[in-house]
């Protein structure tokens, strides 16, 4: 990695340009007192963060009660603005620096070329990637929980700020390669760009920060789509371009591919309905076709090649004759004559499928294609044809990255899981055999009864519902989603919608249920034990500690049924299983969530494993990850490297979620970069052996500070009389419920119990607070007790395994690493202030005091396991962040106590609650992926 004195010279740059630019906007449009004020909360805000200065701590607390509701809100815009530009010069400097170092050769992990550097130096060849390829599947998948707090004019307005720092650099580099005469120039191209930047920054200051209404699910649809425009739909061909270039000659399977839960994730949210289901895959097909068609408009202006120079095969001049393209121009031309006729045929099949009609048509529109196969078959016509010419250069700008497109993203775009929780398949099902006579309290029986029951409805050939009878209104809408499945899939594909995730998965049963439900629809075919096959995967989601440790157990029963086996061999033979990671973590905590994980993993693989010997049954592992430490998030290279060995297998699917989407994928190259990541972790997971397998000491340390860990985290959280009142005062929980950034509930039930409360939002809500208590809690305890144990002697040689562990096991590695990130991001300081919150005097000092040495005592640990006695000593780029940024967060929570303090004193206008929200949205937006 080049490293020297100046490297963040550029980024200084970029934020003082920007700092500068905002400040003088701010001084112009809103005068030279809000200008001098937000200057005061600056400096006194640096002041208490660098030094915990109580001077500065008294008068910032007292500016800031002084302040009235019009000044507070131009204070918080101001310095949440602020981190929206740092944010945006932070990632133009990650490019630059990327860019930099693989001019020089200097490629870092986690990239392609590294990744197949390790993998030859272990002797695996390029026949061998290209295999493991074929059998491989790595997916991520946007999901719609609710802390994403960008709206999209803002997104679309930082792009083009992003675009025209880029441009910056290019205008600086293009420069240095001309002589000094061209300094003039230099400058007036200079002052043109930082122009077209102030007036992006005024459009923000401008624009609307919140929304004013609730989010619905079609926004969310909508908000996703805009990643792909922008990043997925051009950056995915790039990467299997590079692969491509890597394994010289060596076929590149379609892999990599996205998922989607928008529009089809119904746990806990009643927003979501067949109709939405619909209107989800409808333009997710649009937006893809109308990509298609933009770019065989450009391949037709391109491949102007003239039939009077060259020889065409048989094939291509069949395909150019049946185009209908009567020009005269193009008549010695076949592939603009065979182009102008795909178009056509892709403009019907947008109609067809979307109803909508295309801008441009050349011809008379003809026949659809009845399948995204069929359009590539065209595609690849043409690319024969011009391979045969010795003209395969030509392809490779523009048409080997639209088969490569219509590989990966068909007419479909992006898989739409269906999600549901457990409860409700009961519920529905309930009504059904209750009005068909059938059981009258299917809730009421034994699991053993359930899965009996069950076993013979599925063996049965008849339907469940009577004709003319009566159902719920929630039964109706259930069904209609299983019947909207069965229709997307059979106009769209049948990769629009292949999973159907069950939460709260605790027995057999559960499985079972939804294999009846897409019985009763036509989406499983044949009775069971007569060739009977299922369209969707039936996926459990284990989420708590508990059913972590059940999973293995159910996988094993569910499997050992009779016909169970056949059904999935005949279904195509994967077995995707999904893994919590937020409601384990709040659950048990960090450690023990983790341990839980890894554990159930390796059980899972040693259920599963003889399944895909004997049958060839596919185990994949679908791992909930959330964007903060504290719901599995960090960085995703190292996570997937600390999997268990043996669990990957080129095979993972993991979520991506909230604002972590905008934060990885907004810009398209952090997005590739990103998305390269998880290619070159999955490759290096699942061909290079570990260099050392975890030992029984090692397993052994890890699960006693799982169990102790936890029983610190859940004597806070669940054992503490009052810890639910002091989390629902000490943070910004009932306000961030309030905000209109998810069509989703915060709670599955009213009321302020923590069992009851979204894992996403208990993690948010931590770290707006800056504990992020979901991210360390419990450790230090762990520790004390594991040190604590024995003889000096024996202390010792203990201590000497735990540093043992940390240098050769990655999965304690990772463990620690994104506690020292969540510690590094914290704040007592600031924790200490939004304890204030809470009214009652004994139970605020009771509860901070136990938290603060829980702190304390994780930060002594962290410190004695890896030796290093700062936080992020080895994340220098992460540690630099911090320190352009956080000074100016400061500012924002300071005004937030002080809103949410007014607001919960009777304040409640409109105004107050507005300027909560925007302290909301720029502190998230700061924090990143701790927000």
């Amino acid at each position: 990695m080049i490293k020297s004195k100046n490297t963040e010279l550029p980024l200084v740059e970029d934020i003082r340009l920007l700092g500068k630019i905002l400040g003088d906007i701010v001084r112009e449009l809103e005068g030279d007192t809000c200008y001098g004020l937000v200057e005061r909360v600056r400096k006194l805000s640096i002041s208490f963060h660098r030094d915990a200065n109580q001077k500065a701590n008294q008068e910032l607390t007292k500016l800031l009660k002084g302040l009235d509701s019009d000044s507070a809100m131009k204070v918080l815009r101001a310095f949440t603005y602020f981190s929206h530009l740092a944010n945006l010069a932070e990632d133009r400097h990650h490019i630059r620096c990327r860019v930099a170092n693989e001019r020089s050769g200097n490629h870092q992990d986690g990239s392609i070329p590294v990744a197949m550097k390790k993998l030859h130096a272990a002797g695996v060849t390029n026949k061998v990637i290209s295999k493991t390829l074929e059998r491989s599947l790595i997916s991520p998948v946007l999901t719609a929980h609710p802390t994403e707090v960008q709206r999209t004019s803002i997104l679309e307005a930082e792009r083009d700020i992003a675009n025209l720092l880029t441009k910056r650099d290019q205008i600086r580099e293009s420069s240095r390669a001309n002589k000094p005469e061209k300094d003039a120039l230099l400058n007036t191209e200079l002052k043109a760009n930082e122009e077209q930047i102030r007036a992006r920054v005024l459009q923000l200051w401008y624009t609307r920060l919140l929304r004013v209404t609730k989010l619905t699910v079609a926004d969310e649809i909508e908000n996703a789509l805009t990643y792909y425009k922008t990043t997925f739909l051009k950056e995915i061909p790039k990467i299997y371009a590079q692969l491509e270039d890597c394994l010289a000659g060596n076929p590149v399977a379609s892999f990599l591919k996205m998922g989607q839960w928008i529009g089809g994730d119904r746990d806990g949210n009643p927003n979501v309905s067949a109709k939405t289901l619909e209107y989800a895959v409808s333009r997710q097909a649009e937006m893809v076709l109308q990509h298609y068609l933009t770019e065989v408009h450009h391949l037709g202006r391109e491949l102007s090649v003239s039939a009077l120079l060259l020889k065409f095969p048989k094939k291509m001049q069949e395909l150019a004759a049946v185009s209908q393209d009567t020009n005269e121009h193009h008549q010695d031309e076949p592939y603009r004559r065979a182009l102008t006729g795909i178009y056509s045929r892709l403009a019907a099949t947008l109609t067809a499928l979307t109803g909508l009609d295309p801008a441009y048509q050349a011809v008379t529109p003809r026949s659809p294609y009845t399948s995204a196969q069929e359009f590539l078959s065209d595609l690849k016509t043409i690319e024969a044809s011009l391979v045969s010419q010795g003209a395969k250069v030509l392809s490779d700008r523009r048409l080997r990255g639209l088969i490569r497109s219509v590989e990966v993203f068909g007419f479909h775009l992006a898989t739409i899981d269906l999600r549901q929780s457990s409860d409700r398949h009961e519920a529905v099902l309930a009504e059904l055999l209750n009005v068909g006579a059938i059981e009258k309290n299917y809730s009421g029986l034994t699991e053993e009864e359930k899965r009996e029951l069950l076993l013979s409805l599925l063996k049965d050939p008849r339907p469940l519902r009577v004709m003319g009878n009566q159902y719920s209104d929630f039964t109706i809408s259930e069904i209609a989603i299983f019947e909207m499945a069965k229709k997307t899939r059979e106009l769209f594909g049948n990769e629009t919608i292949r999973h159907y995730i069950i939460s709260h998965t605790e027995t057999v049963s559960d499985l079972l249920e939804v294999l009846l439900l897409q019985k009763e629809v036509g989406l499983m075919h044949n009775t069971l034990g007569k060739k009977a096959s299922a369209d969707l995967i039936v996926v459990p989601l284990f989420e708590t500690i508990e059913d972590l440790r059940n999973a293995a157990p159910i996988m094993q029963a569910f499997y050992a049924l009779p016909g169970i086996l056949d059904l999935v061999k005949r279904s195509g033979a994967e077995q995707d299983i999904m893994l919590g990671y937020s409601d384990s973590n709040k659950d048990g905590g960090i450690v023990a969530s983790n341990w839980e994980l890894y554990c159930a993993e390796l059980a899972l693989v040693s259920v599963m494993e003889p399944l895909e010997h004997q049958h060839g049954v596919q185990l994949r592992l679908f791992h909930g990850r959330g964007g903060t430490v504290g719901r599995g998030g960090g960085p995703s290279y190292e996570a997937i490297l600390a999997q268990p060995p043996g669990t990957v297998r080129g095979q993972i699917r993991l979520t991506e979620q909230g604002e972590v989407i905008g934060s990885k994928y907004a810009n398209p190259e952090i997005g590739r970069r990103n998305l390269e990541t998880l290619v070159a972790a999955t490759l290096e997971a699942t061909l290079l052996k570990p260099a050392k397998p975890a030992s029984d000491a090692f397993l052994g340390a890890a699960a006693r500070l799982s169990q102790d860990s936890m029983s610190a985290y859940r004597k806070l959280v669940y054992g503490t009389p009052g810890f639910a009142e002091y989390f629902f005062d000490a943070t910004p929980i009932r306000e961030i419920a309030k905000l209109n950034i998810g069509s989703r509930p915060s709670s599955r039930k009213a009321g302020q119990k923590l069992e009851d409360l979204r894992a996403i939002p208990w993690g948010f809500s931590w770290g707006q607070c800056r504990l992020t208590l979901p991210g360390w809690y419990g450790f230090g305890s762990a520790i004390q007790d594991f040190l604590s144990q024995g003889k000096p002697a024996e202390q010792k040689v203990a201590l000497h395994l735990l540093k043992k562990m940390y240098q050769e096991w990655p999965f304690f590695r990772t463990l620690l690493s994104n506690m020292d990130m969540a510690l590094a991001k914290s704040d007592l300081a600031l924790a200490s202030r939004y304890s204030e919150l809470v009214p009652d005097l004994v139970l605020r000092k009771k509860i901070f005091s136990a938290i603060k040495a829980e702190w304390m005592k994780t930060v002594d640990a962290l410190n004695l396991v890896t030796g290093e006695k700062v936080r992020l000593a080895n994340n220098p780029d992460l540690a630099r962040s911090i320190r352009n940024r956080f000074p100016y967060i400061d500012p924002l929570h300071h005004l937030q106590i002080e809103l949410v303090r007014r607001y919960r004193a009777g304040k409640h206008d409109e105004r107050v609650q507005r300027a909560i929200h925007i302290s909301i949205n720029g502190i998230a937006t700061g924090l990143r992926n701790t927000g």
